[in-house]
């Protein structure tokens, strides 16, 4: 009996899939493992962090105080996107915010208009650095932090799959969202239950000047490119065209 083929899947029913990390932190111990871990396989040097662990007076503690693991927010409406004069930070079809370093001129304005002090510039490559999910030390895999964290405060995966254990946490858990002041940067990046520290995220604005020369960038690339065709038309025009008195201008002299 033959056997029929499976239609294949229409173009409308692929699925991107969207990568987030929800952070319990009423379980972390303040171990660090996760900051030495992400250390280690993203070559960040030890003067430097891509993830943190602050701390906090919590009443509620049986120790009195909370910690409170984080990192990149991974945000939906990034101003630091916003402060890259060459679009070199960007947000991917993954979820994740990434950094093309290739195009990194390390100015630095993605870490001044970061509000939650998430950037820094790695100190041998003078590019900007953060978390990207170790997406390019090993794509395709946990998170280092994810995986090290002996008390599995840390959870990732695809917030767009009702059965990723991300996707689960969230339908099972009240969970909160650290947003600056006077600005919904929409984080994706998400606290199951509460969150403690204060002192957190700053109150960030993009300069003005970097804010217009990201538009003006393009603009720029193609005027630029307009001249250039320009400065090639006048010399073909020099090289190959009749001149006035009806000789080449590359014509012989005689």
């Amino acid at each position: 009996m033959e056997r029929r083929r499976k239609a294949a899947e229409p173009l409308w029913r692929i699925r991107m899939s969207r990568f987030i990390m929800v952070i319990d932190a009423t379980k972390c111990i303040n171990c660090k493992a996760c900051v030495l871990a992400c250390q280690q396989r993203n070559g960040v040097p030890y003067t430097h962090s891509r993830n943190w662990i602050r701390e906090a007076p919590d009443n509620l503690s049986p120790l009195g105080t909370a910690y409170q693991p984080g990192a990149c927010m991974h945000c939906d409406h990034p101003l630091c996107v916003d402060a890259c004069p060459t679009r070199a930070t960007y947000k991917a079809d993954d979820g994740s915010v990434a950094i093309d370093r290739d195009r990194c001129i390390g100015c630095g304005g993605c870490i001044e208009a970061c509000p939650y002090n998430a950037r820094f510039k790695h100190p041998l490559t003078g590019t900007a650095d953060k978390c990207d999910y170790c997406r390019q030390a090993t794509p395709g895999q946990t998170p280092a932090c994810v995986r090290v964290c002996p008390v599995r405060c840390r959870i990732f995966g695809d917030a767009d799959n009702p059965d990723d254990p991300v996707s689960r946490a969230l339908a099972d858990n009240r969970h909160v969202y650290v947003v600056p002041p006077d600005c919904d940067t929409r984080p994706t990046l998400t606290y199951l239950n509460r969150t403690t520290p204060t002192d957190w995220p700053q109150k960030k604005d993009v300069p003005p000047a970097l804010a217009a020369i990201g538009p003006l960038s393009s603009g720029v690339k193609a005027l630029g490119g307009l001249a250039l065709f320009g400065v090639i038309g006048v010399f073909v025009k020099q090289l190959f065209l009749p001149s006035e008195d009806g000789k080449s201008e590359k014509g012989d002299k005689s």
